[in-house]
């Protein structure tokens, strides 16, 4: 990705003018739509969309929002949501001979797409869509129109759900299996670009598995056209089921360059069926922090293939009660084999609150069998980080290990390393550009807390850990290294 490419989560389309001039503005921005992406059996290119788009269509669905925000100075230089600069001005334009609180406010109107998924009215769009909107209108294929209502949203997977209320039964489209799509699949994308009303794009399924920044994110990639106003819209098979939701693309300027992002469906229906049940999302959690095993990481560790979730860290939770160490490899998470770290989060997210499943971890070259009662995520979340307070660090004696140039963490120099009180281990001062531990990513203030899986907290502990793995034949060495409190294992050779 070059440095001019920019993501864009199109945040709805907004003026404070009326909506049909609306419409015709907001050439800067873009929202998400995509192509048609296909269909999960080998067929040649359809000869036309039109029977499908005649038979979906009347579920998809323009979304208007109404908020109130502060009024813009003629003149002021307007700046994108996100940018650097946006705070800046924000700040300076409310020093500008009056208070932010002061500021005049006025109305502002945004739009986007979104679709029916049951008879009695309820449609999902992209949180993004809706977010801050204190009025929120749908209006159907059939010119229709009602006042929605926010039932729940989900931030992780920018997902939202709406309700309306009908005397009639509406038209709705159904949720597809995104797992079958395959790069190369036809899709077609419905939605309301640039404010334009209803319209339909084709292309195909471009790259499958995408994640842009969030922690559920598992997106499709296509190549149809998408603009702002199309976020939240659906994207749909051949067969007329709904497998992704469109909602950002990669671009240099703002417009459609070939490369979108939706959701898959086999997420969106997930948070789905839990914002109408509940209003919120209910995911599970182990309490644990993980990273992919890598190649050398697995060499170091002696494992026979760089496969599974590789726990860092184990702070209070179920994940520990349940006897899980840092340096265990979860394989299998309630009788599924994990690939990697980013498949353990899914499946746990997915696994029941409360509920005993089984965990098997690689612990030390062998096969553990535990079993921990998951947690819910959302309630860890909400609970208030420590409080740390800050200290000048001491000096001690230091020395040079693989590269790095190391001394004790002492007690003073906890807070500021984010870690705990009491905690152990050894921060690293310098770090030699020539070595390998420098082309791996430690840098001064990173601290090394396990060695050769085993606890360092002198310069002689890890020395005498590089002997070992040398006695061993390893080629090797397996450190703990924590960034701010953040920890992930990094292997360095030995040779």
């Amino acid at each position: 990705m070059q440095a001019t490419d920019q993501i864009i989560r199109f945040p709805s389309l907004r003026s404070p003018k009326p909506r049909r001039a609306l419409m015709a503005l907001g050439m800067g921005l873009a929202l998400t739509l995509s192509p048609m992406a296909g269909a999960v059996q080998a067929q040649g290119v359809p000869p036309s969309f039109a029977d499908l788009v005649e038979k979906f269509s009347p579920a998809v669905v323009d979304i208007t929002t109404s908020s109130i925000v502060a009024a813009q100075a003629g003149g002021q230089m307007q700046v994108p949501p996100g940018s650097p600069f946006e705070k800046f001005f924000k700040d300076f334009n409310g020093q500008n001979g009056q208070s932010p609180d002061q500021q005049p406010m006025e109305r502002s109107e945004a739009l986007g797409s979104g679709y029916i998924i049951s008879a009695d009215g309820y449609i999902v769009t992209n949180n993004h869509v809706i977010d801050g909107a204190d009025d929120i209108e749908v209006e159907t294929f059939g010119h229709k129109t009602f006042k929605a209502k926010l039932v729940g949203r989900d931030l992780k997977t920018d997902v939202a759900l709406l309700k309306v209320e009908s005397k009639d039964a509406l038209p709705f489209v159904a949720f597809g299996d995104s797992d079958k799509m395959r790069v190369g699949d036809w899709v077609v994308a419905m939605g309301n670009p640039l404010g334009q009303g209803f319209s339909v794009s084709a292309g195909i399924v471009s790259a499958r598995g995408r994640e842009l920044n969030g922690t559920y994110d598992d997106f499709l990639q296509t190549d149809a056209a998408i603009n702002k106003g199309n976020s939240g819209g659906p994207l749909f098979n051949v067969n007329g089921e709904v497998i992704g939701m469109n909602t950002a693309i990669l671009s240099p300027s703002g417009g459609s360059i070939g490369i979108g992002f939706s959701m898959a469906s086999n997420v969106v229906s997930k948070v789905v069926d839990q914002l109408k049940q509940y209003g919120e999302t209910r995911r599970g959690w182990l309490g644990v922090r993980i990273q992919d095993v890598s190649q050398d990481v697995a060499d170091a560790m002696g494992l026979p293939a760089a496969v599974g979730a590789l726990v860092t860290d184990v702070p209070d939770g179920p994940g520990k009660d349940a006897g899980i160490l840092s340096g265990d490899v979860i394989v299998t998470f309630n009788g599924k084999e994990v690939k990697d770290s980013k498949e353990l989060v899914r499946i746990v997210a997915d696994a029941p609150i409360g509920d005993t499943v089984p965990v098997v971890v690689l612990r030390a070259g062998k096969s553990t069998d535990l079993s921990v009662k998951l947690g819910r995520r959302e309630d860890a979340e909400a609970q208030p980080a420590a409080d740390k307070s800050t200290a000048a660090p001491e000096k001690p004696a230091t020395g040079v290990v693989l590269g790095l140039t190391l001394q004790p963490v002492t007690d003073e120099m906890v807070a500021d390393l984010g870690m705990q009180a009491g905690d152990k281990g050894l921060v690293v001062m310098k770090v030699d550009v020539a070595s390998e531990a420098y082309t791996k990513g430690l840098r001064e203030g990173d601290v090394i807390t396990d060695a050769g899986q085993q606890k360092v907290a002198t310069l002689q502990d890890l020395q005498d850990r590089v002997s070992e793995a040398k006695d061993a034949g390893r080629k090797s060495l397996l450190l703990l290294v924590r960034t701010q409190g953040d920890p992930r294992f990094v292997a360095l050779s030995l040779e």
